[in-house]
């Protein structure tokens, strides 16, 4: 879609008042509908606003307007600018921070440090707009105002937005390495820990296999001694007997 005029009513009021253009043309060129340029030639839209002269405006020219005077198919084109002016390219750096905001910078970083460790120091940097010496300083609590400093949201201080916090925190998530399952960290318990069958001090040291491996011990030497007790007290009849 091509660009229109600067000031697309008041040149179609202009257009209206000094030519004989229809209102497709007009309207196309100026980027409104029929109906509208319409109203503009029957005084009920753009009362009061002053034409704007796109010839004076370096946006059309008279041969355009007369060739499009006689021919009611062809559309008006806007006349290609006589000064260029270079496009500016956005400059990349720190985020600026008003100095009334600057003082608060500190406590900012310190609440991002501490609430999100995962962010790296350029992270914290874009946020709100501090250099990495800061941030070490902080770190080390080395900082001239160690002793006096208190985390703040940056959000709430106006120095960064909760879209710009979110989308700094997910990129970090994204370049968190992933924890193996089973690599470290804690296991499922037993069945006899979750049923409630195991004595109360096997969490975390597994001591109720081990204390059921000596109590069938202890039960089949009692056996034994049993069975040793009976015999020696048949031994002692036979020889009452002999």
């Amino acid at each position: 879609m091509s660009a229109g005029p600067l000031m697309p009513k008041a040149t179609a009021i202009w257009l209206v008042e000094n030519t004989s253009l229809t209102f497709e043309q007009i309207a196309e060129f100026c980027k409104l509908h029929p109906l509208e340029v319409k109203g503009i030639a029957d005084g009920e839209v753009g009362a009061g606003i002053k034409g704007a002269n796109p010839i004076t405006m370096g946006q059309l020219t008279h041969e355009e307007i007369e060739k499009a005077q006689k021919d009611s198919s062809h559309r008006l084109k806007l006349a290609p600018p006589k000064v260029r002016l270079p496009e500016v390219k956005k400059a990349r750096g720190p985020r600026y921070t008003p100095v009334s905001r600057r003082q608060d910078r500190p406590n900012a970083i310190l609440w991002l440090l501490r609430n999100h460790p995962e962010l790296k120091d350029a992270q914290i940097m874009r946020l709100v707009g501090t250099t990495k010496a800061t941030i070490q300083q902080i770190k080390d609590r080395t900082h001239w105002n160690s002793a006096s400093l208190s985390p703040l949201d940056p959000v709430t201080l106006g120095l960064c937005s909760q879209i710009d916090l979110d989308l700094e925190v997910s990129r970090a998530a994204k370049d968190r390495p992933q924890v193996p399952v089973g690599d470290g960290g804690q296991t499922l318990l037993p069945t006899d820990v979750t049923t409630g069958t195991a004595d109360e001090d096997v969490y975390g040291g597994y001591e109720a296999p081990r204390r059921r491996e000596d109590e069938e011990k202890i039960e089949a030497e009692n056996v034994f001694a049993k069975l040793k007790s009976l015999k020696r007290a048949e031994d002692d009849e036979d020889d009452d007997l002999r």
